[in-house]
């Protein structure tokens, strides 16, 4: 009897890394997988700033999206999942959705062109790219500070090699806006909320990889996506994917329709990191359990999927936090507005 996961398995094909509003995004897609096919050449570890990718994307007007009337969250999402999908070693995330966003809040002057970046009381992202703009969280506002000069400690990276430091600069010399702790939350939301695209790219390339691998391995005489264990394997990583990528999808629909400040984006947000984050386990152990010891090497693509998958799972709240949260609104709304999603 033909299986069927053996017949899922076989019909899948590459997905797009999101598709919240299909409709205009098509071209937007395609420009950006041809870019990031691009700059695979360049990936090393620890990973340093691709800047003629950087270049390549800003000349084609793809780093600040997010707050554009002409496109929006939507195209934004675009933007990060394909480029987590070809491990792009550039700070989109942190320049488009975080920095620039955070920028215009507190009424800092930072520069139209060239990364940027933020920096959290836990840890910078790619800080040493360009401007930070460091934040800390008080007991009654969010105080950002715009950093061009900072002393950056304690250099590594996580563990897809992406820079992680921490940075320290002279407070007094500087001046800090206060904004209220609304502006910390959208934050976070917004941090979540490009770590699940992400992700879902990240997961992408690991399906990808994991069914060209299983169709041309030959094991025991036959192809492994020929025995019915490794069929069944696919087809688990596969439905965890979907599973975590319908919820993105939502967080992203959510963004595009209401903004990032309003309540309903930020529950889809959670709902979504949850079911990511639930996800990067399984995808990531079946993905490297059928490529075998090939899928660990340097030279091997793998890794650069399945480690940013794993990293990423645990910035701006783990799944335990989301769905902490995510419990605190249950039992504290209204039954039926958190069934229909309206919090």
């Amino acid at each position: 009897m033909k299986s069927c996961a053996a017949s899922s398995t076989k019909n899948w094909s590459k997905q797009p890394a999101l598709q919240a509003n299909p409709d205009g995004l098509d071209e937007l897609r395609e420009l950006v997988d041809e870019i990031g096919q691009t700059a695979q050449a360049a990936r090393t570890l620890p990973l340093t700033f691709d800047d003629a990718l950087w270049r390549t994307l800003e000349s084609s007007e793809l780093t600040r999206l997010s707050g554009t009337d002409d496109a929006g969250p939507a195209a934004a999402a675009v933007v990060l999942g394909s480029l987590a999908r070809h491990a792009a070693a550039v700070p989109i995330a942190e320049t488009d959705v975080l920095a620039t966003w955070l920028a215009t809040a507190a009424g800092l002057n930072v520069p139209t062109s060239g990364p940027l970046t933020v920096a959290t009381e836990l840890v910078a992202l790619w800080p040493q790219c360009g401007p930070i703009l460091a934040t800390k969280r008080g007991p009654d506002a969010l105080q950002v500070t715009l950093v061009t000069a900072p002393t950056i400690t304690s250099v590594g990276h996580n563990l897809a090699g992406e820079p992680r430091a921490t940075v320290k600069f002279d407070a007094a010399a500087t001046d800090a806006v206060h904004l209220p702790l609304t502006v910390a939350d959208e934050l976070t939301v917004r941090g979540a909320w490009c770590r699940c695209i992400q992700i879902v790219g990240a997961f992408d390339a690991a399906a990808e990889l994991t069914v060209a691998h299983t169709a041309t391995r030959v094991q025991f005489g036959r192809p492994l996506n020929a025995h019915q264990a490794v069929q069944h394997a696919v087809a688990s990583m596969l439905g965890e994917i979907e599973r975590a990528r319908a919820a993105t999808t939502l967080a992203v629909t959510a963004a595009a329709q209401y903004g990032f400040a309003d309540a309903r984006t930020a529950y889809a947000t959670s709902v979504a990191k949850v079911a990511v984050g639930r996800a990067v386990a399984p995808v990531t152990t079946i993905a490297h359990q059928l490529h075998g010891a090939i899928g660990t090497t340097a030279e091997h693509p793998l890794w650069r999927a399945t480690m940013r998958a794993r990293s990423w799972a645990d910035e701006f709240g783990t799944a335990g936090w989301h769905a902490r949260r995510l419990a605190f609104l249950t039992t504290t709304s209204d039954p039926w507005d958190v069934t229909v999603g309206r919090i």
